[in-house]
């Protein structure tokens, strides 16, 4: 055999592989993620980009998407946009992907009229009302997002169904005259997202709305805005922070004895928060985009803890945030699987699966995942607020949050759902 015919011969084995090896790799399902796992929101961040993460890894073992697997490049972007955006073009530019994991409002806002023109399937960790409207024709619109989606109620409607619960306690409570109301947060995309609306429903629902304080995402000396709290006598104060900043705001209010009744959103508190605050943290209610929590016995949470041990135990607790990445990747997942039956699987088509089904709720996650619906012109989700308030049983600087949560040390209690109404004036907003 001649080395002519040698060299012939390996180079077209060589060019079989690589075409074989190319057809394996274009059959995966590629999905960028942004995380932040080392910037200002990394403490909620790190949660929730891990349980999308076991969630993928989960899916995969157990057939993937009609026997795809998603490939899926994970960046952690430090919460700064403009690496958002960056990445993000390296993606469409390379990697193709037809979907997005998202986290930041500011990153997600920025990229909006980017991923519409691409036709790419936005799933963010920010919930701004703002990504609501997909047709920009809302009243209130901030601008078209018809590729934008999330999993659960939005910044703004959280802050509408906490105010809700608010009113009705303060006339639980046997109390006369005007609660008064006020939001704080940093003057930051994230933090002021639902403060003119929810502001606005405040008033509505016969508020007194007293003026705005600000306070940092990092965490600082805010002994200064509790002085302001307990001067004004502030009766329930909303914050819009994630929960980075929140312990040092709760201990500081406790030191300098401001008794007011503290509300947040998704990210304000979560069981990490609640550990390292101990007693300041007691009596605080926030918003959930679950039905369960962790030890919940619903249907659905077996499902959650078999996920759970793609990173580790079974039986480990899991925070707020986690469980609610898991609900957004099957989600997304299941529109995946509708598409993918219908036709091509592209951007478009998994766009528009996600308006095929009416109050769903993913396979197997029923009891957790709160039955949903996008529309076309819609994509409010979910107008359901679970609200859960925190109970502090005890001393929390020694225990583990896993131990802490199982002892009862540390409980998430129910405290209402709120159903919202879908006002056509809300959406976009």
């Amino acid at each position: 055999m001649s080395k002519y015919f040698l060299k012939f011969f390996f180079t077209i084995i060589f060019i079989l592989g690589f075409s074989f090896s190319k057809n394996i790799i274009s059959n995966d399902i590629p999905v960028g993620q942004l995380v932040d796992f080392t910037g200002p929101t990394s403490s909620v961040g790190k949660p929730f980009g891990q349980g999308h993460i076991d969630a993928i890894k989960w899916i995969n073992k157990n057939g993937g998407i009609n026997n795809r697997k998603i490939r899926v490049d994970t960046v952690d972007y430090s919460y700064k946009a403009p690496r958002a955006v960056a990445t993000y073009k390296r993606w469409k530019s390379r990697l193709k992907v037809i979907t997005v994991i998202g986290w930041g409002t500011a990153d997600t806002e920025a990229l909006m009229e980017t991923i519409a023109r691409d036709k790419i399937p936005f799933f963010s960790g920010s919930y701004a009302g703002q990504l609501t409207d997909p047709t920009g024709k809302a009243p209130n619109s901030f601008k078209a997002a018809p590729y934008n989606f999330f999993y659960g109620p939005s910044y703004s409607d959280a802050c509408r169904g906490l105010l809700t619960w608010a009113l009705k306690d303060w006339n639980n409570l046997g109390k006369s005259g005007k609660p008064k109301f006020v939001h704080m947060g940093d003057n930051h995309p994230y933090p002021n997202a639902p403060k003119q609306a929810c502001r606005e429903y405040a008033q509505e629902l016969g508020f007194e709305v007293l003026s705005v304080i600000n306070y940092t995402l990092a965490p600082g000396d805010f002994t200064a805005q509790c002085l302001t709290l307990k001067q004004i006598e502030a009766n329930y104060a909303y914050l819009a922070n994630s929960s980075n900043s929140t312990t040092a705001l709760l201990k500081a209010c406790k030191t300098v004895g401001a008794e007011v009744q503290f509300m947040t959103n998704v990210w304000g508190v979560d069981e990490t928060v609640i550990k390292a605050s101990g007693k300041a943290a007691d009596g605080i209610v926030f918003a959930v985009r679950t039905s369960s929590v962790w030890g919940d016995e619903a249907e659905g949470m077996e499902l959650i803890k078999n996920i759970s041990s793609m990173s580790g135990s079974k039986d480990q607790y899991r925070s707020v945030h986690y469980i609610s990445a898991v609900c957004s990747m099957f989600y997304i997942a299941e529109a995946m699987k509708v598409a993918m039956k219908e036709g091509d699987l592209n951007g478009e088509s998994i766009r528009n699966a996600m308006y095929k089904n009416e109050n769903w709720s993913p396979e197997g996650l029923k009891g957790v995942c709160l039955p949903s619906t996008w529309k076309n012109d819609d994509h409010r989700g979910l107008m359901e607020v679970p609200i859960y308030m925190v109970k502090v049983n005890g001393p929390t600087d020694k225990n583990s949050v896993d131990k802490l949560m199982k002892e009862k040390t540390i409980q998430l209690v129910k405290a209402d759902q709120i159903s919202l109404p879908r006002r056509s004036e809300w959406r976009g907003y």
